[in-house]
């Protein structure tokens, strides 16, 4: 997968696109693959890298909505959870089971959440992970070493699953390359185009690297920009009143002595209503989320200092020892896009999770909200939307059961290069061609020079935030040791790319700004 060839494909096409797609995160990404797999001719643009903003900046769960179930909304749950299925059988060098606990303190609590969790398993219909047992309090200390221990009347044990959330952006990506389709980061659509009738017929998209500009005439325009997908509505009709509330979701990352061992946490019911999870990700403990509207979308929130507080004051009730301010080794904060009708409600979870696709008088199709769980089946639903309007001919949908790019079953989970699935053997081999490439980035880490050699030459990784954030993960394992290597990474890169000691100097000074959000 390489960027020149993508953009060399855009100079030279003369036909009309069936779709262009608008934005590279979850949501856009599983449209491009729905329609590049059905046979259109399809491109997606995406402003910044692939996943950027929500779609790098999750709890990393694949799962059907255990508190959407406690709201009783449960066709969007029943919907989850066949997805959720379809999503490791499709991409399982990335999605795996997860074990949770849910450690209870009361024994009425031990019966309403295992009625609930049964009730889970059986919606699952044939998709499940594993079955929901009852586990006495014994059973709960030795699966969540770190639990609280007074007043522990036993727990539920209950399975969904985890991936690795970038990562499967850049292979559904790749997927979309090997089914035809045109896939670029880095370019803007700056111009919604409109025919004599006042109809979409295409966009106008800025490469934002050499600002070369290109005209993509097109059948059908697919806006999926996420939190920004206001921004794109607004070039199609000036004007337009904002429909998208930002929800903002906080995540803290601490070391694995507040878990101590495989096993995730679930809070249910923290004190504002939500839930809470603690859960084991690459050698580390993610624990979140927040759930706080926020007036502006932002590609780089910040953490507020009452979403940190709030999750180290729900976690300290549960974690022995309770994490402080000086335990956390990265925070990072993402916006969900939550589409919000002015007769839903104002607070953040009570605004409707469920997908949303809108179509504009001019044609524009819009998709908005879901989460990466639903990603295919917003995606299939987007695209037959345009079929019903006669956009483009009916063909049928077929990723159900398509593969992702890294398709490989049982993946050694000791060994972090198993994200990389199918290609792990030609990234060995890459590094076996140079001593260098065999270096590790930091001390600290397994990650090697091979590894962001293989991010900008297969992998369309351009900047240091594209490599460090969403390829090899180190600004969500250790944000100060990202920092600290990204003057070496950069070199790393501006090598494979040809660029100048400027580039290098500009693009750490980016960095900085970047990684000091993320502690």
């Amino acid at each position: 997968m390489k960027r020149e060839e993508q953009i060399e494909r855009l100079r030279e096409s003369q036909n009309i696109w069936d779709f262009v797609v608008i934005g590279g995160g979850a949501t856009g990404l599983g449209c491009a693959v729905d329609a590049a797999s059905r046979g259109y001719n399809v491109v997606l643009l995406e402003q910044d890298d692939f996943a950027k903003c929500t779609s790098s900046r999750s709890t990393k769960l694949v799962h059907g909505g255990v508190r959407y179930l406690q709201r009783g909304d449960v066709m969007l749950v029943l919907e989850a959870l066949r997805e959720r299925g379809r999503m490791k059988a499709n991409a399982p060098h990335l999605v795996k089971d997860q074990a949770f606990v849910i450690a209870n303190y009361t024994y009425w609590d031990n019966f309403l959440y295992f009625c609930g969790l049964t009730f889970y398993d059986m919606l699952s219909f044939g998709f499940g992970y594993g079955r929901s047992k009852f586990i006495r309090k014994a059973s709960v200390l030795k699966r969540l070493p770190a639990i609280r221990k007074e007043g522990l009347k036993g727990g539920i044990v209950y399975h969904d699953g985890q991936f690795d959330d970038s990562r499967m952006a850049v292979n559904l990506a790749q997927t979309c390359i090997e089914q035809g389709g045109v896939v670029v980061n880095h370019i803007k659509a700056t111009e919604i185009l409109h025919d004599e009738r006042g109809k979409v017929c295409g966009v106008i998209a800025v490469d934002q690297e050499t600002h070369e500009s290109f005209t993509l005439k097109a059948k059908s325009v697919i806006n999926a920009a996420g939190i920004f997908v206001d921004e794109v509505m607004t070039l199609d009709k000036p004007g337009h009143k904002p429909m998208v509330k930002p929800s903002q979701g906080v995540h803290l990352v601490l070391d694995m002595k507040f878990l101590q061992g495989n096993d995730a946490l679930m809070v249910p019911k923290t004190s504002d209503g939500r839930v809470l999870f603690a859960v084991p990700w690459h050698g580390r403990v993610v624990v979140g989320t927040t759930d706080v509207l926020r007036d502006h979308p932002e590609s780089e929130p910040r953490a507020l200092d009452e979403e940190i507080n709030f999750i180290l004051q729900t976690a300290g009730l549960y974690m022995r020892p309770a994490p402080t301010r000086k335990d956390i080794i990265t925070v990072y904060a993402g916006q969900r896009p939550l589409a919000a009708p002015k007769n839903e409600g104002r607070k953040a979870h009570e605004i409707s999770r469920s997908h949303k696709i809108i179509v504009s008088a001019n044609g524009l199709i819009t998709i908005t909200g879901g989460k990466w769980t639903s990603y295919r089946l917003m995606a299939e639903d987007t695209i037959d939307k345009a079929i019903a309007m006669h956009l483009v001919e009916a063909r049928k949908c077929v990723t159900k059961h398509l593969k992702i790019h890294g398709w490989r079953p049982n993946p050694d989970l000791t060994n972090h290069c198993y994200v990389y699935g199918s290609d792990e053997p030609a990234l060995h081999e890459l590094e076996s061609t140079d001593a260098e490439f065999q270096k590790k980035i930091s001390p600290k880490y397994d990650y090697t020079v091979g590894e962001v050699v293989w991010a900008v030459r297969h992998e369309m990784a351009h900047t240091i935030d594209d490599v460090l954030a969403r390829r090899v993960r180190l600004l969500y394992i250790d944000a100060r040791e990202a920092l600290r290597v990204a003057p070496e990474v950069a070199q790393v890169i501006a090598r494979e790319r040809n660029l100048p000691q400027s580039w290098v100097d500009s693009q750490v000074l980016e960095f900085d700004s970047i990684a000091r959000n993320f502690y």
